[in-house]
């Protein structure tokens, strides 16, 4: 039986995989599961639940709120606001847990319910499992896991309208510097900041030129706007000559930047800016960085130049985040703009990165493109390679021997990494190199090796 929780929560397509009864069932599992983790004495618990903008979050937040009221936990139910925010105002209020209603960067169709345990911070697997074996339980129709509440001891349920002011207070208090004489153009995505990101800028003191993605309908969400199509926002860069130009994704954990010529800035580079500004400030733990295993070739070797150490995670943030808060570690982040300010945070917050760049750009009054030339980021190829057997990648002598053998060709200047995908019979097989003509052709006749060698 295929596992209910991916890598960020339980998503699925909203009515269909994703449906009211599953929200139900998953939000009762939810509370009895975080309730005994809690610890909560007899006193009836709290939870925090907000959603981003999309159609199917007003019937999902609904099923959502009704399974915990019905298992006996007060809601703060906080409306659209982005996933950082959820996260904050569970650990701010004094939650014992929250969940968030969204899909991210997905298309409008899909949706998501993510659970956060007390303090804002993810769930780890194991209590991932046991909601979901809990839920699982309640489905097979035996005795209930625990006694329904009834009369006066089940949950209630409160409007919480000050958590906007809230974070973004927050937002603008842990900045280094105010934003004065900078102008921004922000994307919202049609998303869950597409009123937090502007409001937050102009309090921190920069001039909001221009908005797009910043008009949320329920059924616009992510459609030809965000951090997975920038061609907007580069579009307004070039229009307005602002200093800095962000897009976010849907529920906002994630920014991408571009610069007064449009051109994007992305999540490597924005690390590496950071980086720099955090050393210089003392605020850099450790002086170390943690990045994924598919940071571009040029941020390591931006790290060392500077003299910053970096640890390497596996892909996806919460590798990242599990890493950080291991050690210590105060930034971490990847490609795709996920950028975790452990200080400030519990999770990605594309609108406080957002704010820091800024930060950086109004303290050091420098453009955008020269701040990210701290780096120089390398071409990147990537072909995933189907029909393979993924996991006979570590057992083969001949893609060994061709691994080694491009890797002698690129040197200190190249770099070639094998992902077997963790779901589907794929092999990713990533080059990179000085130019982007050496990197394909690399990329492919790798490729063709694993094609050949690991057919199924």
């Amino acid at each position: 039986m295929a596992r209910l929780f991916g890598t960020d929560g339980v998503r699925g397509v909203a009515n269909i995989g994703l449906t009211a009864e599953l929200a139900i069932g998953l939000s009762m599992a939810a509370a009895h599961v975080l309730g005994d983790a809690g610890g909560f004495g007899g006193r009836r618990p709290v939870a925090v639940v907000g959603r981003d903008p999309r159609a199917s979050g007003e019937f999902l937040e609904a099923a959502v709120i009704a399974g915990l009221a019905g298992s006996g936990v007060d809601v703060l139910r906080v409306g659209v606001l982005p996933t950082p925010a959820v996260a904050y105002l569970t650990g701010v209020l004094g939650a014992d847990f929250g969940v968030m209603l969204s899909a991210s960067h997905n298309a409008m169709p899909d949706n998501g319910i993510k659970f956060l345990a007390r303090g804002g911070h993810k769930l780890d697997d194991a209590i991932e499992d046991a909601i979901e074996a809990d839920y699982r339980h309640y489905l097979s129709g035996a005795e209930p896991v625990r006694a329904r509440p009834t009369g006066s001891a089940v949950g209630r349920v409160h409007e919480y309208t000050e958590g906007f002011d809230k974070y973004v207070a927050h937002l603008v208090a842990v900045l280094p510097n105010r934003l004065d004489g900078i102008k921004v153009v922000i994307d919202g995505a049609h998303g869950a900041a597409a009123r937090v990101a502007p409001e937050a800028f102009a309090r921190a003191g920069a001039e909001v030129v221009y908005t797009l993605g910043a008009e949320p309908t329920g059924l616009n969400i992510n459609d030809g706007v965000g951090s997975t199509h920038l061609a907007g926002l580069r579009e307004a860069m070039r229009e307005h000559q602002a200093d800095l130009g962000i897009a976010l994704d849907g529920d906002a954990d994630r920014c991408l930047a571009a610069d007064a010529e449009g051109d994007e800035v992305d999540g490597d580079q924005i690390m590496a800016i950071l980086a720099v500004a955090m050393r210089e400030a003392g605020t850099l733990r450790g002086n170390t960085a943690v990045g994924t295993v598919m940071a571009n070739l040029g941020f390591k070797l931006a790290m060392q130049r500077e003299g910053i150490e970096l640890v390497e995670t596996g892909v996806g943030d919460r590798y990242v985040l599990e890493a950080m808060k291991e050690h210590g570690y105060a930034l971490g982040g990847e490609q795709s703009g996920h950028v975790i300010l452990l200080d400030h945070a519990t999770t990605g917050d594309g609108t406080l990165t957002g704010l820091m760049l800024g930060a950086r750009l109004a303290a050091t009054k420098q453009p955008l493109a020269d701040l990210a030339a701290v780096m120089t980021r390398l071409p990147q190829v990537l072909i995933n390679v189907k029909g393979v057997d993924r996991g006979a990648v570590a057992g083969c002598a001949e893609l060994a021997a061709a691994v080694a053998q491009a890797e002698a060709e690129l040197g200190s200047t190249g770099r070639v990494l094998l992902r077997p995908s963790g779901t589907e019979p794929v092999v990713r097989v990533m080059v990179e190199a000085a130019d982007h003509d050496r990197a394909e052709a690399v990329a492919a006749r790798l490729a063709a090796v694993v094609s050949e060698q690991l057919a199924i």
